[in-house]
This record gives structure tokens, C-alpha cells and sequence, in this order.
């Protein structure tokens, strides 16, 4: 008989593989290779999502990362900008191209290629990004000079979508600023890891989001056609409450479902929220309808749930609470939201 996974079991497996139990003192590399990738289409929420996971973590270490070329920014999964080891951007890219592609095709920017040969383009505005990073304006007035009879600002959007891209430093370097630029991976990264297989990812994916079903997979990757994939793979198998297959690697660990789960604030679009297809293992249907997680608000968590959102201000933190707290959990969310502040160099009090 399969076993049944509670939801507060599947809260406390993902919460704990997702490194937010117990802080960790692993390097933010490490890190962001065990989380296959961090959503970043905020350049700062990276930053924010590593706090919440390494104990005393400096915003520096990813910095130096990003200018030292180690990890790079680019539209991977779900067509959305993510942090990635380059290494993990050699691995993964060329198997979410595909979908890259499908997914210009059908935006309402698709048009654009219209009776146009996509070799010819996507040839021209990979010399041109190759040539220096460009911000997408740059490649739309350059790719509209060369195609006038075209809209310039699809243009510049089929360039981002269909070119293996990477947008580079200073954006998103914390204490600095600039524009989105890009240019080539290749340019920027050199000699790229060889193209890793879709069993690989989906294993990835598990040991940091597991276990879940194909459709969480799919939904994370932004990846089709995965269900033969995982079925044939030697995987622990599942059910949940509401009766779908859930897989796991043989070697998922399961803590406790009554294991205490400290405060944590997280990022906007933290892959916590956007990691599977059913996200009832950290926020309710109730609170999803908030619009939160699509509208990207930063999150809080009390007990491993979505219980709440933050922001900080020039005077504080301001935290708006979904429903009351307990006396410990108050204590609990004030004094992970004192750290926060601290990260972020503000000084304050913490409002709930």
C-alpha cells in the first residue's frame, strides 16, 4: 500500500530541502546549485532568499560571485529571470530552449517572426549581443534597423527569448546598479558544462522540492512531456491528501511532521511559493487568492505557512499579518524580523 503524506508532512519535507528549517553554514554556490536555481526577476531577491537559508550570510559573497562570473542571471525556468551557478546554466539551458522558444512564439511578441527566417535572426542578434551586453532598447534599435518593416520593440524581445543570453553585472550587484544588460553565454561564460538529461533535473528538483508530483515538476521547470520520464525512474512513489501520485528520490529525507519550524521572511517569487503545481504545502487556497504570490509579495511564514507579508521602510519593518499570532510566534516573527533589518542596514523596529 502507498503511503499518504499528511500536508503538514510534505510542509515540513520541503521546508527542510529547501534549507529553511535550520539555517546552514553551506557557501552560497553550494547553495544555489542545491536549489537548482533562485527566481531573480527582482535582482535583489536573491540576496534576501539566501539570507533567510545560510546563517550569517553577507550580501558580498553573492556579490563577488555575480562579477567573479560564477553565477549569472538568465530566462531559464518558466521563461522568468533566474540565478544559477554557470555551471548550471551550461547543464540546464539547453533543455529549457525549447520551451524558450515555444514560449516566445506564443507571446504577443511572437508575431514579429512572422514570414521571417528565425536562423537568419537569431544569428543577428547573437553577433550583436556577443558584439558587448546590450539593454533590450539597444538590441531593438539595432535589430529594428535592420529589419524596418518589423515592430523593433518585438524585436528586441524575440532577441532576449531565442538567444542563449545572460545578463550581466553591475545589475543586481548588491550596492550597485545598472541597466539589463545582455550578452552571450558563451561570450560571458566561456566553454559551457555539457548539457545535463531531463532524469538528472528531475532528480535535481526532488532533492529540493520533494517529493512532488509530475505536474509540480513541470510547473517549476516550465518543462512539457515529463510524465514517461519520471515514471520510469527508480523513485519512491506517494499520495497526498487530495489523492495525486507524489515521487521522491529513494534518499528524500521526511522529517517529522510535528518538527518546530522557526519564522522566515522570504523574497519576493521565492521558488518556495512557485515551486510546484499545488502549493497547499506552504500557503492555503485562502491565502493564494490573496494574489501574493503571483503579484510577488515578500512572504512570511509562521508554523512553515504563509501567514502573512513584509516590507521594509525607511523606518522599519511592516509586517501584515493574514491572522493573530500566539504569544511565542510574535516573539518568533520579531526577533527573525530584527535580523532582517539588520541585513538589509535598517534601522528600525519591526511593526506587526
Amino acid at each position: 500500500m502507498i503511503e499518504k503524506l499528511t500536508t503538514r508532512a510534505l510542509n515540513r519535507a520541503t521546508l527542510h530541502r529547501q534549507l529553511l528549517l535550520d539555517l546552514v553554514t553551506t557557501p552560497a554556490l553550494d547553495v544555489v546549485e542545491h536549489l537548482v536555481g533562485m527566481q531573480a526577476q527582482e535582482p535583489f531577491s536573491p540576496y534576501y532568499g539566501l539570507w533567510s537559508r545560510i546563517r550569517d550570510f553577507r550580501p558580498e559573497e553573492l556579490a563577488s560571485l555575480l562579477e567573479d562570473r560564477k553565477v549569472v542571471r538568465a530566462s531559464l525556468h518558466r521563461a522568468t529571470i533566474h540565478l544559477v551557478s554557470a555551471a548550471d546554466h551550461g547543464r540546464i539551458e539547453p533543455l529549457l530552449r525549447p520551451f524558450l522558444h515555444r514560449r516566445f512564439a506564443s507571446s504577443p511578441f511572437g508575431f514579429v517572426l512572422d514570414g521571417l527566417d528565425s536562423d537568419t535572426f537569431i544569428e543577428a542578434a547573437t553577433a550583436l549581443a556577443a558584439e558587448k551586453p546590450r539593454t533590450r532598447r539597444e538590441l531593438s534599435d539595432r535589430l529594428g534597423a535592420r529589419w524596418p518593416d518589423r515592430d523593433a520593440t518585438a524585436l528586441g524581445y524575440a532577441a532576449s527569448y531565442l538567444v542563449p543570453a545572460v545578463q550581466v553585472p553591475p545589475r543586481a550587484v548588491w550596492g550597485k546598479s545598472g541597466p539589463a544588460a545582455w550578452t552571450t553565454a558563451s561570450t560571458w561564460l566561456g566553454t559551457a558544462e555539457p548539457a545535463t538529461t531531463p532524469e538528472e533535473v528531475v532528480r535535481r528538483y526532488l532533492a529540493a522540492f520533494g517529493p512532488a508530483s509530475v505536474r509540480d515538476v513541470q510547473t517549476w521547470a516550465g518543462m512539457t512531456r515529463l510524465k514517461p520520464v519520471v515514471e520510469a525512474m527508480d523513485l519512491r512513489t506517494f499520495t497526498d491528501e487530495r489523492g495525486r501520485t507524489l515521487y521522491d528520490v529513494p534518499d528524500g529525507p521526511l522529517p517529522d511532521p510535528d518538527t518546530p519550524a522557526p519564522a522566515r521572511f522570504l523574497p519576493e517569487f521565492d521558488n518556495l511559493l512557485l515551486g510546484h503545481d499545488d502549493r497547499t504545502r506552504v500557503i492555503s487556497d485562502e491565502d493564494y487568492r490573496r494574489g501574493i504570490v503571483v503579484g510577488g509579495k515578500p512572504t512570511l511564514l509562521v508554523d512553515g505557512f504563509v501567514h502573512g507579508t513584509w516590507k521594509i521602510a525607511g523606518d522599519g519593518l511592516d509586517v501584515e499579518l493574514f491572522r493573530p499570532l500566539t504569544s511565542a510566534q510574535k516573539a518568533d516573527v520579531s526577533s527573525e524580523g530584527a535580523r532582517l533589518l539588520a541585513f538589509a542596514g535598517v534601522t528600525g523596529e519591526v511593526r506587526l
